[in-house]
């Protein structure tokens, strides 16, 4: 099972881009701003695409009565993420270290795929319940109160993936360098638990844990 064991140590590697690249990049355009506004969201805080991109969307966001964009210490999620995915990567890791001292059966390999996969569908549904928040919980006092044509208070969340349109924005939403670079990682570690199987229903691997 040396192969698949490569393959499991390998893949939870991957998910160290997320300490350098974005996970998710917010982009707003508008014919007054050709050139768009844009943050990235990394496990650690929100960045600016370019210098001062914060600063002008949080100046936009204040006249229809939106909170300004959170720092790091602002949201226990920052200083969360970066220590979950740390040790994710190292049981990964462990994992395939044990595999291919013949410690761990391959089926270790798919539990670690199945458990990161659930860490990051409850991290996708934290990233969607801030952006409900951050873009219904708005001050009543705002310069600019804006309604749908019902008569019911507009609401500027962005879209969790893909596009939409917010007044005169054109607000895209999509995953990022880290996002694809985990992706690729646990697709790794899926291709780690075939190809433990496919050994072991050779007949050439004797015995598992």
């Amino acid at each position: 099972m040396k192969k698949a064991s490569i393959l499991m140590i390998i893949g939870p590697l991957f998910l160290l881009g997320l300490y350098v690249f974005p996970l998710w990049n917010i982009m707003l355009g508008a014919p007054q701003y050709p050139d768009p506004l844009g943050i990235n969201i990394h496990i650690n805080g929100i960045r600016d695409v370019k210098e001062f991109d914060i600063q002008n969307i949080d100046g936009l966001n204040h006249y229809i009565g939106m909170k300004t964009l959170p720092k790091p210490e602002e949201m226990w999620e920052f200083s969360t993420f970066p220590i979950v995915i740390g040790i994710m990567i190292f049981l990964g890791s462990l994992v395939g270290v044990l595999g291919l001292l013949g410690k761990v059966s391959y089926h270790w390999f798919l539990g670690w795929f199945v458990l990161m996969s659930v860490l990051g569908v409850l991290g996708m549904y934290d990233f969607n319940a801030w952006m409900v928040d951050y873009g219904t919980n708005l001050d009543p006092h705002a310069i600019m109160k804006l309604a749908n044509p019902d008569g019911t208070p507009m609401t500027y969340k962005p879209p969790l993936f893909g596009h939409t349109k917010m007044l005169n924005f054109d607000v895209t939403s999509l995953p990022s360098t880290g996002a694809w670079l985990m992706f690729t990682g646990m697709m790794l570690t899926v291709a780690a638990f075939f190809a433990g199987r496919k050994h072991r229903g050779s007949g050439i691997e004797v015995s598992s844990t």
